[in-house]
């Protein structure tokens, strides 16, 4: 019997950022995907969803030419064949979890990371594969395989665990402190809208950095200052404005943060601060947060929390929130009278 467990991941620092190819801090969470497989005489992986209440049945023989959008247990089999796997054996496979699906925690990268290490523990021969390889495959097999407009973090976090700084261009991870003090995760009841979000978010960006280096070829963006927002902004057309000002000031606040997290004991009133000033950088110039969760967060700063910010892609989903231990509870109602579904406490897992 082969039993999996991952976790899901939360962005702390850098939302809208990896597809840019600037850094990101995210840190993976107590919130689980449960893989458990058993051998079966049938030539296949019989998958049992059972939050989803479906079977879906998958030949090991498989050619795997052609795969559907979105199916991402035939992208992990294809990635990894063309890695040099084979499958061989037949499972009967459950999966569940208590990831809320579509709101922003990850459920989906966690599946497909559960998957990976599923095929290739289940390989004849045991195969060694490190966490930055894993995540480098369910990124291939999650994102590129279909074209698709996200980067790599929600993978290689997930794979890795902890709380890790990524560079997004090279796929280098540094950790960093776990503290960030005690974590509440609020579910807005609100369904994301990621692709349409994620593709809108990235095509403007990338068009208002075009629009300053086509004036100005000289310009790195990973080399970028806070200064840079008004040396170069009359190049930038006015509806992109804002999503040049978002590349600038995310950065910075994401570096920022990072100097204070790799401290021996962070400031955490800072850290929250940062996490406000970056969510209303998605709010205002990104503009991805629903007014319902606008509301949520403002209550749940108003009851003590030292910061709190939209999770995932934005449009819907949940929210983190950063609180003290006396706070906690007067947190947790303000999100609840505000319109929260749910509201739990959360840790950093390593």
């Amino acid at each position: 019997m082969i039993q999996i467990k991952v976790p899901a991941r939360i962005c702390f620092y850098g939302d809208h950022q990896d597809y840019l190819g600037l850094p990101v801090i995210a840190g993976a969470i107590n919130r689980y995907i449960n893989l458990t497989a058993k051998p079966i005489v049938e030539d296949a992986f019989v998958l049992h969803l059972k939050d989803l209440e479906e079977v879906v049945t998958i030949s090991i023989n498989d050619d795997l030419e052609e795969v559907e959008k979105d199916d991402y247990f035939r992208s992990c089999m294809a990635v990894l064949k063309q890695n040099g796997f084979q499958f061989y054996q037949g499972y009967s496979i459950e999966i569940s979890g208590n990831i809320p699906v579509n709101a922003g925690l990850s459920s989906s990268s966690a599946l497909t990371v559960a998957w990976l290490r599923f095929l290739i523990e289940s390989q004849e021969e045991p195969v060694l594969v490190n966490d930055y390889q894993i995540g480098r495959w369910a990124y291939e097999a999650e994102v590129l395989f279909f074209n698709q407009p996200g980067g790599l973090m929600d993978q290689y976090t997930i794979a890795q665990r902890g709380l890790i700084y990524i560079d997004t261009k090279s796929g280098e991870s540094t950790r960093l402190s776990a503290d960030l003090g005690t974590l509440l995760v609020a579910e807005s009841g609100l369904a994301k809208k990621t692709l349409e979000v994620l593709k809108n978010a990235r095509v403007y960006a990338q068009n208002a950095i075009e629009a300053v280096q086509k004036v100005h070829p000289e310009f790195e963006l990973e080399n970028a200052q806070l200064g840079d927002y008004e040396k170069y902004v009359d190049s930038v057309p006015e509806e992109l404005k804002g999503y040049w000002y978002a590349a600038i000031h995310n950065y910075h606040i994401t570096l920022s943060a990072k100097e204070e997290l790799l401290k021996d004991s962070p400031n955490l009133h800072l850290l929250g601060d940062l996490m406000n000033q970056h969510q209303a950088i998605l709010q205002h110039q990104i503009k991805n947060t629903p007014k319902e969760m606008v509301q949520m967060m403002d209550a749940a700063v108003k009851a003590g929390a030292m910061g709190a910010k939209t999770i995932g892609s934005g449009g819907g989903g949940c929210m983190v929130a950063m609180v003290t231990e006396e706070v906690k509870d007067e947190v947790k109602q303000a999100f609840l009278n505000a319109g929260a579904k749910a509201v739990y406490e959360v840790d950093i897992t390593t």
